[in-house]
């Protein structure tokens, strides 16, 4: 209802912005990038970025980041996260959560989460515009009115706080009034493509700016519900979104920014399937199903049940940011966020038409942060000094379950409050040498319950932790084209409370509160520290290159790998805990071979040491790697024509923390291919471009898991696509 409301108001901001529209002067569109003449001794684009909450030139930023501008976006055809994430070394995308399409786990370095629940927490932080999104499904966010997107790689807890273990992905938004422009899009495809986006942003007044986006995308399914009378099918989505920014200038030391946002979408389960010969000593096969019971396309699902055919989500929030200038070298800004999130899913876990397993799920969050930070700048010294506060309180209920043929319920809840103070220093030493360094203090809070069946069992948690993080790093400028870094980076993630704890089942005692005896095995963890070791290499060490390289040695002591299994009266998630090292190398550059001709490529390694000799880390491919060659045709009066292909690898990997080859959860290795043509014409205004995605229609699994009664094989959602995409820019 809140998402609804919100785009209602987003929509008050398309009327505000119709005379910018209109009156906005038509200029030649941004098209693919263009190497200036080497005798000109032009470089690169300088590439602006905010990881370490400051504006700095990528270069001279002490972290291995990645950086997508609004045009890369547009050339590469991306989409949304998941896209990003084929395009980043030693980072991996899954998307599952309760069978949604429209959910966001992203593996950065060895460290992520494939769960949704509460009481999880992502090892992954995802930023927009300074604020954090706790929960990952809904959050494949639409990138129509983007800058650019940033994603940090290794421990970011200083700056960034306690769920930044793995890395941070900021998302940031064109400000309202930075540019006169504005955008219309529209793409039409198979598999039933229909998008469709508008951006607007000027100024209303001398002081007054707004922005409006507004976004509808559509695709159909990879699959059909097989027993079910439903128009509806596997994998299909729909979003609708919108986002209106309203920015007040009172004078040249205040400004004030408020963002509304809201998404709303629906969609049909994911695609998988369930194994069931593999496993002849499980419930299902012991009952007498078989693999030939599910449908025999994996892409197809025999489900008898209408319920777990739909899935829904969505999001609204509203956001306020204030900065103030108190002389040309100390400001301050004040961020404030109020966010809330509900979705509608579950899974028919046995994939068949019997209403044997099953698990429908509805889920709400709501979240409130505060940040204040204070910079500036002195001589040679600059600073940046803040302090958050975060609370988060949200359930996941499932009604009329099914477990091997009995019904049951369970409601999930958690509280959850966050209060941090950090600083970050860093001193010229000389025109050539940065030294920072930084600390962080956190204290968090949970309060969490597990009810089953109607208070049969109702058990109860509370935990407190704090942490001191920091980071020390140093920045050499070898000249005015390269620099190199050294850094020791901390982080620190808070400990979690099981998501699913059918094992209270083991702890029945009716004599006590609750019916379950204390202690019991629905007990949070103790917290996680990382801390990272690494160097790199970064700059244009000729005109014709572009380049980054860095190497990493990552130790995460007490880190939890999720483990799930039916064994113990429901569908029970417990953690076990690891100390784990990480290390790994990657690349990333551009290299221009001619005027017309430019190939960027990424590399990434990375070898993970559990100190479980049975245990490896999950979603983990061992080796990453992208290709992206782009050639361009410039037709004089007729404009110019870009051909571009985008290749992505990901290795075999894990679906969950063990290698063993009788648990049927080995992933194997991936190579898809994109290709992009787009003609800008000459002194106009417009792009066409013809675009195929996942052009070879490889099909993969996107995770596994082994419940020890069955294997979920769940499958990707990105079957070849090919369309047509025009866009028309006002304003540029």
């Amino acid at each position: 209802m809140r998402a609804k409301k919100n785009l209602l108001v987003i929509a008050v901001g398309l009327a505000l912005m119709q005379g910018q529209l209109v009156n906005a002067q038509q200029a030649a569109a941004t098209g693919p990038l263009e190497k200036p003449d080497e005798s000109k001794t032009v470089l690169f684009d300088a590439v602006i970025v905010t990881a370490t909450k400051r504006e700095a030139n990528i270069y001279q930023v002490p972290v291995a980041i990645s950086a997508f501008s609004a045009e890369t976006i547009e050339r590469q055809g991306i989409a949304d996260l998941t896209d990003i994430g084929k395009f980043v070394p030693n980072m991996n995308v899954t998307g599952f959560s309760a069978g949604h399409t429209s959910s966001v786990n992203a593996f950065i370095r060895g460290i992520g989460l494939q769960d949704h629940l509460i009481t999880t927490d992502p090892g992954v932080g995802v930023y927009v515009d300074g604020v954090y999104l706790g929960r990952q499904v809904g959050q494949n966010w639409s990138l129509a009115n983007i800058n650019r997107v940033e994603v940090l790689r290794g421990p970011q807890g200083t700056l960034y706080g306690r769920n930044s273990i793995g890395g941070a992905i900021n998302i940031i938004t064109t400000q309202p009034g930075e540019k006169e422009e504005g955008r219309a899009s529209f793409t039409l495809g198979t598999r039933g493509r229909v998008n469709s986006d508008v951006y607007m942003n000027g100024k209303l007044n001398d002081t007054v700016a707004a922005s409006f986006t507004g976004a509808y995308t559509k695709r159909g399914g990879i699959g059909k519900f097989v027993n079910l009378d439903t128009n509806r099918e596997v994998g299909e989505s729909e979003d609708f979104a919108g986002r209106l920014a309203v920015k007040w200038q009172a004078n040249d030391d205040f400004s004030l920014l408020v963002a509304v946002d809201a998404n709303d979408g629906n969609g049909g389960l994911r695609p998988y399937t369930t194994l069931i010969d593999e496993l002849p000593n499980g419930a299902l096969f012991q009952a007498g199903f078989r693999n030939s019971d599910v449908a025999a396309n994996p892409f197809d699902n025999n489900t008898g049940q209408a319920d777990q055919a739909k899935t829904t989500n969505s999001a609204s929030g509203v956001s306020l940011t204030a900065d103030y200038a108190f002389n040309e070298n100390v400001s301050a800004k004040l961020i404030f966020s109020d966010r809330h999130s509900e979705y509608e899913a579950g899974l028919d876990d046995d994939s068949l038409f019997e209403n044997f397993i099953t698990f429908p799920e509805v889920g709400e969050a709501d979240q409130t942060s505060v940040e204040l930070q204070i910079s500036g700048t002195y001589e040679r010294w600059d600073f940046i000094t803040g302090l958050y506060y975060f609370e988060e309180d949200g359930f996941a209920r499932q009604d009329n379950t099914v477990f091997t043929g009995f019904p049951g319920n369970d409601l999930l809840k958690q509280d959850t409050e966050s209060k941090a103070i950090y600083t970050n220093v860093g001193f010229h030493v000389t025109d050539q040498l940065r030294l920072s360094a930084g600390l962080r203090y956190t204290e968090d809070d949970k309060k969490a319950g597990f009810n089953i069946n109607d208070s049969l069992i109702d058990a109860t948690g509370q935990r407190d932790w704090n942490q001191v993080s920091w980071d020390v790093s140093a920045t050499y400028d070898i000249n005015e084209y390269m620099s190199t870094y050294a850094t020791i980076q901390n982080g620190y993630q808070s400990g979690q409370f099981p998501p699913r704890p059918f094992c209270l089942f083991g702890f029945i005692d009716f004599t006590q509160p609750g019916n379950v005896s204390t202690p019991n095995c629905f007990q949070a963890n103790d917290n996680v520290t990382a801390t990272n070791y690494e160097i790199g290499l970064k700059g244009e060490p000729f005109s014709f290159l572009s380049m980054s390289i860095a190497l990493f040695l990552t130790d995460y002591k007490d880190l939890p790998y999720q483990v799930s299994s039916t064994t113990s009266g429901g569908f029970d998630t417990r953690n076990i805990i690891v100390d784990q090292q990480s290390t790994g190398v990657e690349w990333e550059g551009t290299l221009w071979l001619s005027e017309n001709f430019l190939v960027h490529s990424t590399a990434g390694y990375i070898n993970v040491d559990v100190d479980d000799p049975t245990a490896v880390a999950p979603l983990t491919p061992k080796y990453t790697a992208s290709l992206s060659p782009e050639y361009t045709w410039r037709m004089g009066v007729d404009g110019k024509l870009s051909l571009r292909a985008d290749y992505s690898f990901r290795d075999g990997m894990h679906g969950e923390p063990t290698a063993d080859p009788g648990r049927f959860t080995r992933i194997k290795s991936r190579s898809l291919t994109n290709l992009n043509v787009t003609y800008v014409p000459e002194n106009e205004s417009w792009t066409l471009a013809l675009y195929g995605t996942n052009i070879f229609d490889k099909r993969y699994d996107n995770a596994r898991l082994n419940t020890g009664d069955y294997v979920l094989q769940i499958l990707s959602n990105d079957a070849s696509e090919f369309g047509v995409r025009f866009t028309k820019y006002f304003g540029r």
